[in-house]
C-alpha cells in the first residue's frame, strides 16, 4: 500500500479542514466568519437549514482527489449523489477559486467568507443541495437515486474523463440506483471515459440505518463482485488512518483504469469500485446534551439546533468550529493561505472548472443532413399509408453517419429499437455491448453507439449526463412507461430553468424524448400499456424548457424531429405511434405547418371563413378520427359549414403570456374563430388541452376528447370508440354543437349511434375492424 507522506498528510487534512469549517459556517453563521471574536447569538442565523452528516465525507474524497489531480494530471469529474451535500461542494468550490471568479461578490477574503456564508439555505441564496449555482456540477443531488447513469453518460465518448460517482448509502437503496450498476456492461474502455464509483456507508438516512451499511464486508464485497466490479474498502474513524487508506485506494484505483484503458477488450473488464465507510457526521460534535451524534442518524442535518437559545449549546459550536484551527488556514483578510493551493489543481482541472460540468461550452453543433431526403411522397392528402416513425430512423442512420468523427451522438432505447421502427439506424451502427456476445446475436459490439438495456431509468439517466457534459442524443421509449422517468424529466427541466438564471451556464443541447406504440394502438397489450400521461408532465413545466410536439404523419415527425435536434435548453417531448397510419401532408406543406405549430386544413373544410363548428385535432389517431368525422359530415351534411384545424406544437393554443409558442389572440381567432364552438380530440387527457386553454376568450366552447381510461385489448378502432373519440362521436358532437345544425340532424346522429353498435357486432364476431373503417381514405 503506498504510504502519504507526512506533508502530503498534513496539506490533504488541511484542505479538509477547511472544507469542513466553511460547511459549517454555511450552516450557522450569519456575521463572525473568522470567529474573529467570540461566537454571541447575534451572529446565527436565525433559521438554520442544511445538512451536516454527508458533508464531511464529501469533502474528504474532494481533498484526496485533488492530490490524485494534481500528481497524475487527471481529468476528473466529481458527481456527488447525497442528497443534501451542497456545503461541502461550494466549500471546495470557493477553496478553490472558481466560485469567486464566476460569482465575484464572493471573493476569497473577510467580506466574501460573510457573503458564502449568509447565500446558503437563505432567501434568494443557493439551495442547500448540489444545484445548477454550483460549479461543477451537472447533477441535481436534490432527488436521489440518478447519480450513477448521470456519470456514465457523462462518461460515454469521453475518452480521458474520470468520473467520481459518489453513491450515498441511503440513495443506494433506490430502484434507480440499484438498476444502475450495469452501466459498465456498455461502457467501453478504448471509447469511453471512466466512471469510479465511491459507495460511501456512513450508516444512516435521516432517521433509519442502511441497508447495505449494515451488511458485513463479505456480502458488500459479494454483490458488488457479482455487478462485475472490482470493490476496495476504506474503513477508518480517524483522520490520520483514513486518509492514508483512501490515498491508497485512490492511486491504485486508478492504476487499475489506466491499466484497463490500455487493453484491448472485446469484453468487459472488471472495473474498480471504493466503499469508504465512515461515521456520520465525521469530525462534528461526538454528543450533545448527552446524546451521541457523530456516528448517528442524529447527524444527519443540523447537529446543534439550540445554539440560538441555548448557551451551552453556541459554546459547543464555537468549540467545534475551532476544533479545524482557522487561523491555520485562513489569512486575516479571510483568504485561505498560500499553502492550500498546492492541493488545488490549475484552471479546468479544477472540478468545479471542468467544461464537462459547463457542457455548453464543449458543445459541437451536430451535422445534420437535410430532412427532406426522406420524405414521404403524399400525392394526395389521406390516400396512403406509411409507418412514419420508420423514416425517421432512416434519417437518424445518417445522423450516425455524419457525425462519427465527432462521436457526439447517440440513440437510448430499452429494448425496443426495432419495435419502435427505428431499425435503420443498426445500418450505421451497431447497439453497444461490453457483455459476451454468442452465436445467433445481432447487431452487437463495443463499439455500438446505440444503447439499449431494459431500464427507463438507465436510458434516461444516461442521455442526461450525455447531453449535460456536451453532446447530443434522442430517447425513444413505449408511450405508457415513459411516466417511470416522468419525475427525472422534470428535475431535468428544473435544471434547465435554473441555468437560465446563471449567464455562465453554456446552453447544452435539448433533452429530446420520442413516444411511440401509443395508448391508442396497443392492440396486444392491452391496459397496462395505455397511459399518455408524460404529456402532462412535460406541459407542466415552464415554457422557457417545455415543448410538446403531435405530429400527425412521418413529414410533419420528420421536420420537428430536426428542429429539436438543433434546439437548445429544451426538454422536446415528441408523441406519434409507429403502426402504419395515413399520411396527410406533402413535405413542403408539413415545413410550413409545423413552423405555424396550427393551421387551417383547407383541403379537409368547406367551411369558409365563417364555419358553423371547428373540429380541431392534436395527435396522428385524433387526426384521423377528426378528418374521417369531417368526411362523413360532408357527404351527410354538405350544406353544413365545418373547417379542420390540426395542432402539432401543443403549446400553440396556450397564451403567449403562458408560453413562448402561444399563438397571439388575433392569430388564435382566425384559426378558431370567437365565437363557434370547437370539438377538439386530443391524444392524452382532457384536462390538458382544458388547461393550456385557459385564458382564451370564451374557452367554454372548447369540447375536448381524449383517453378516458378505457380500452383493453382490442382493435385500433375499437379503442377511440371506448374513449368516445371516434369519428362518430366527433360528428354527433358537432352536430350538436353546430351553430346552424342541419334538418337531418337528428337524423344523422341516429346514423352515428347505429354505426357505433354495428361496429361493437362486427368486432366480436370477426375479431377486426370492419374494413370501410380499417382501409378509410379521403378518396
Amino acid at each position: 500500500m503506498p504510504q502519504l507522506a507526512d506533508a502530503e498528510l498534513a496539506l490533504v487534512d488541511a484542505w479538509w479542514r477547511a472544507a469542513n469549517y466553511l460547511t459549517v459556517g454555511q450552516i450557522y453563521l450569519q456575521e463572525n466568519a473568522l470567529l474573529s471574536e467570540p461566537l454571541r447569538r447575534e451572529h446565527i442565523k436565525p433559521r438554520l437549514l442544511g445538512h451536516w452528516g454527508t458533508s464531511p465525507g464529501l469533502s474528504l474524497l474532494y481533498a484526496h482527489l485533488n492530490r490524485l489531480i494534481v500528481r497524475r494530471g487527471v481529468q476528473a469529474l466529481f458527481m456527488a449523489g447525497p442528497g443534501h451535500g451542497g456545503p461541502a461542494l461550494i466549500a471546495n468550490a470557493w477553496l478553490e477559486g472558481t466560485w469567486s471568479e464566476i460569482y465575484p461578490l464572493v471573493p476569497q477574503d473577510q467580506a466574501g467568507l460573510r457573503q458564502l456564508f449568509r447565500q446558503f439555505s437563505t432567501p434568494h441564496g443557493v439551495p442547500s443541495h448540489v444545484s445548477p449555482p454550483v460549479p461543477g456540477s451537472i447533477h441535481e443531488g436534490g432527488e436521489l437515486g440518478y447519480v450513477l447513469t448521470h456519470a456514465f453518460g457523462a462518461a460515454f465518448d469521453n475518452p480521458n474523463l474520470l468520473v467520481i460517482a459518489v453513491v450515498g448509502d441511503g440513495e443506494a437503496e433506490t430502484g434507480p440506483l440499484e438498476g444502475s450498476w450495469k452501466g459498465i456492461s456498455f461502457l467501453n474502455p478504448a471509447r469511453d471515459g471512466a466512471v469510479l464509483p465511491i459507495l460511501h456507508l456512513n450508516g444512516y438516512k435521516i432517521a433509519n440505518p442502511t441497508v447495505l451499511a449494515r451488511k458485513g464486508d463479505e456480502e458488500i464485497f459479494s454483490l458488488f463482485r457479482g455487478h462485475g466490479y472490482e470493490p476496495r474498502l476504506v474503513a477508518a474513524d480517524q483522520p490520520a488512518l483514513v486518509h492514508a487508506e483512501l490515498a491508497a485506494a485512490l492511486e491504485e484505483s486508478y492504476d487499475q483504469i489506466l491499466a484497463i484503458q490500455r487493453r484491448s477488450h472485446s469484453s468487459r473488464p472488471r472495473w474498480p469500485l471504493i466503499i469508504l465507510r465512515t461515521p456520520k457526521g465525521f469530525t462534528g460534535p461526538d454528543k450533545v446534551d448527552g446524546v451521541q451524534i457523530e456516528g448517528t442518524y442524529r447527524a444527519h442535518q443540523v447537529p446543534l439546533a439550540g445554539v440560538r437559545e441555548n448557551p451551552a449549546h453556541l459554546a459547543q459550536l464555537e468549540a467545534w468550529m475551532r476544533s479545524y484551527r482557522p487561523e491555520e488556514l485562513f489569512e486575516p483578510s479571510g483568504a485561505p493561505k498560500a499553502f492550500l493551493k498546492r492541493l488545488a489543481p490549475e484552471g479546468p482541472r479544477r472540478m468545479s472548472a471542468s467544461p464537462h460540468a459547463n457542457g455548453g461550452r464543449l458543445l459541437v453543433p451536430l451535422d445534420l443532413p437535410e430532412y427532406a431526403r426522406y420524405s414521404i411522397e403524399v400525392k394526395a392528402p389521406a390516400t396512403q399509408r406509411h409507418e412514419s416513425v420508420r423514416q425517421l430512423g432512416a434519417f437518424l442512420r445518417d445522423v450516425f453517419v455524419r457525425n462519427e468523427q465527432q462521436r457526439n451522438f447517440r440513440l437510448f432505447c430499452p429494448d425496443e429499437l426495432n419495435s419502435n421502427r427505428l431499425g435503420a439506424v443498426l445500418e450505421a451502427t451497431s447497439r453497444c455491448w461490453m457483455e459476451r456476445i454468442v452465436t445467433g446475436d445481432d447487431k452487437l459490439s463495443p463499439d455500438g453507439r446505440v444503447l439499449e438495456v431494459l431500464s427507463e431509468h438507465n436510458c434516461e439517466g444516461w442521455l442526461e449526463g450525455y447531453v449535460l457534459s456536451g453532446r447530443h442524443g434522442l430517447f425513444a421509449t413505449y408511450e405508457a412507461f415513459a411516466m417511470i422517468v416522468a419525475s427525472m424529466a422534470t428535475q431535468h427541466a428544473k435544471w434547465l430553468e435554473m441555468c437560465r438564471e446563471l449567464p455562465w451556464r453554456a446552453p447544452v443541447a435539448s433533452l429530446n424524448l420520442l413516444l411511440t406504440s401509443t395508448c391508442w394502438r396497443n392492440d396486444n397489450n392491452g391496459f397496462s400499456h395505455q397511459g399518455p400521461g408524460f404529456i402532462d408532465t412535460i406541459i407542466s413545466k415552464q415554457g422557457s424548457v417545455a415543448r410538446v410536439y403531435l405530429p400527425p404523419d412521418g413529414n410533419s415527425l420528420l421536420s420537428v424531429a430536426d428542429h429539436c435536434l438543433r434546439s437548445r435548453d429544451y426538454v422536446n417531448l415528441i408523441v406519434i405511434d409507429k403502426q402504419p397510419q395515413l399520411q396527410w401532408l406533402s413535405i413542403d406543406a408539413a415545413r410550413a405547418h409545423c413552423a405555424r405549430g396550427a393551421g387551417i386544413w383547407e383541403w379537409a373544410s368547406n367551411g369558409g371563413e365563417d364555419p358553423d363548428v371547428v373540429l380541431a385535432c392534436a395527435g396522428d389517431v385524433p387526426t384521423l378520427e377528426v378528418v374521417a368525422a369531417a368526411h362523413w359530415l360532408r357527404g351527410k351534411a354538405p350544406d353544413l359549414r365545418v373547417r379542420v384545424v390540426n395542432v402539432v406544437d401543443l403549446f400553440a393554443i396556450a397564451g403567449q403570456h403562458e408560453h413562448p409558442h402561444g399563438m397571439p389572440a388575433d392569430q388564435f381567432a382566425q384559426i378558431f374563430t370567437r365565437e363557434t364552438d370547437v370539438v377538439f380530440a386530443f391524444h392524452g387527457y382532457a384536462n390538458a388541452v382544458h388547461g393550456l386553454l385557459h385564458g382564451r376568450p370564451n374557452a367554454h366552447r372548447f369540447h375536448v376528447r381524449g383517453y378516458r381510461e378505457e380500452g383493453t385489448t382490442t382493435t385500433p378502432f375499437d379503442m377511440v370508440v371506448l374513449n368516445s373519440m371516434s369519428r362518430y362521436h366527433l360528428a354527433i358532437e358537432a352536430l350538436r354543437r353546430a351553430r346552424r345544425r342541419p334538418a337531418n340532424g337528428d337524423q344523422l346522429i341516429d346514423e352515428c349511434e347505429l354505426s357505433l353498435r354495428a361496429h361493437t357486432a362486427y368486432i366480436k364476431e370477426h375479431l377486426e375492424d370492419m374494413p370501410a373503417i380499417a382501409n378509410w381514405t379521403w378518396a
